[in-house]
């Protein structure tokens, strides 16, 4: 029996992989990180994916299982001196020590330098974990040597599982039964977060009155969580809250949340790089062609607060915050690489039209690579019409202009080209 002291999301941490729940596409079986668990060799690996969805369990499930000495750091508190500690006690043991660095997206240049040759020698085996997409925020030196894993959110089958055991062991640690009649408010509360989740039903149980059969519904959850958010949110998982707040005001065309939801991050001391991250995604995702300029401004704001750090980089976050959200808006871009990979898992790898196809040899030349190709500035208005799709595909549209002022300049061109091709 697990004490009532222990917050449930720890008192629950499984094991081994067959208590695991979720990422069936990593640990299912026969699954890729399955098979190299069980296989005993595991490469150095980066599990990027969003908050609460297993990734420090998964960590420390492999250490168990290869029964591996496990070592841990915080990029948050940990530095330099800590990784060469624990390279230190590594380089004395021949077992192979396994490193598990939380939110190592925290960690700078020179900390992740410091890693590299331990990995590279195999005297650690690194497993870092990030919510942040790797390819920006580990040195590509590091990046290199390891093998990225991508978790998922939970989706619902595996939040109920969650939720069922959660209910279990409450009900032995408080003593009484607990009905759960209704679900949708603390799976709308988790988000998909296993940690969320399993704080939500833990605080609603121990804010309620013990009786013989406590019944959990939506307005009860509600209620609870919105008299004890501080408390609920204990762990910072508003974090999360905050950014999802300040993106929707910004695509909402709302300066004035968008500041507020800024200021919000300010004074927690949020990670200016991470805001300046966002609203540079945000800039082509969101406006787009609507405002090229946008994605200038945004690249822009991400170098100088690299520069120049708080507090002064408030004022150019402000700034770009409130041109984005002032700014007119287009998602077209984002629909088109979207409907062209949808297009792409549909209909495969298709040939390229040959004479689209580069002729670098006469071998390529003599059977027809660049045959029938027209340059395009060979003629007036510095366009001709011919065919670069395959075959297959012809004349399937992507981009579809957003209705503003500059993609309807940009869809009365192509229409102007391409006549009633494709639909301009």
């Amino acid at each position: 029996m697990n004490h009532s002291n222990i917050p449930l999301a720890e008192a629950l941490r499984p094991s081994s992989l067959e208590n695991y729940i979720g990422q069936e596409h990593l640990v299912g079986k026969n699954a890729i990180l399955r098979l190299a668990i069980e296989g005993g060799n595991i490469p150095s690996m980066i599990l990027w994916g969003p908050p609460g969805v297993g990734k420090t369990t998964l960590a420390f499930i492999i250490a168990n299982q290869l029964k591996r000495p496990f070592f841990t750091l915080s990029a948050i508190s940990s530095g330099v001196k800590d990784v060469r500690t624990v390279i230190n006690e590594a380089s004395e043991n021949k077992q192979g020590v396994i490193l598990f660095i939380d939110e190592i997206h925290r960690f700078n240049k020179s900390q992740q330098d410091s890693l590299l040759g331990a990995v590279e020698r195999g005297v650690i085996t690194l497993i870092g974990a990030t919510t942040e997409n790797p390819s920006f925020e580990v040195i590509s030196p590091l990046l290199s040597r390891c093998q990225v894993y991508i978790l998922k959110d939970l989706d619902k089958p595996n939040l109920l599982e969650l939720l069922k055991l959660g209910v279990a062991n409450l009900e032995k640690t408080e003593k009484c039964k607990i009905s759960v009649k209704e679900n949708e408010a603390l799976l709308r509360i988790s988000g998909g977060d296993a940690r969320k989740l399993f704080n939500a039903l833990e605080l609603v149980v121990k804010s309620a009155k013990k009786e013989d059969i406590l019944e959990i519904d939506n307005s009860l959850v509600q209620h609870v969580i919105q008299k004890n958010l501080a408390i609920y949110d204990k762990s910072g998982e508003m974090h999360y809250d905050i950014i999802s707040a300040f993106i929707k005001s910004l695509r909402g065309s709302d300066p004035n949340a968008s500041v507020y939801w800024l200021a919000r991050m300010v004074e927690a001391g949020e990670d200016p790089k991470f805001i300046a991250r966002r609203m540079l995604i945000l800039a082509s995702e969101d406006i787009g062609n609507a405002n090229p300029t946008a994605l200038v401004l945004a690249q822009s704001c991400f170098d100088a607060v690299n520069v120049i750090g708080y507090p002064e980089c408030r004022i150019i976050l402000s700034q770009t915050a409130v041109y984005l959200a002032s700014s007119a808006k287009s998602n077209a871009s984002y629909m088109a690489i979207k409907e062209a990979q949808k297009k792409i898992s549909q209909t495969g790898d298709l040939p390229v039209p040959l004479s689209i196809r580069n002729a670098p040899t006469r071998l390529m030349k003599n059977i027809g690579f660049g045959e029938g190709y027209k340059y395009a500035h060979d003629y007036e208005q510095n366009f001709i019409e011919q065919e670069f799709l395959p075959d297959k595909i012809q004349g399937s549209k992507f981009y579809d202009p957003g209705n503003n002022s500059r993609e309807n300049e940009i869809r009365k061109r192509l229409k102007n080209l391409w006549k009633s091709k494709y639909g301009y």
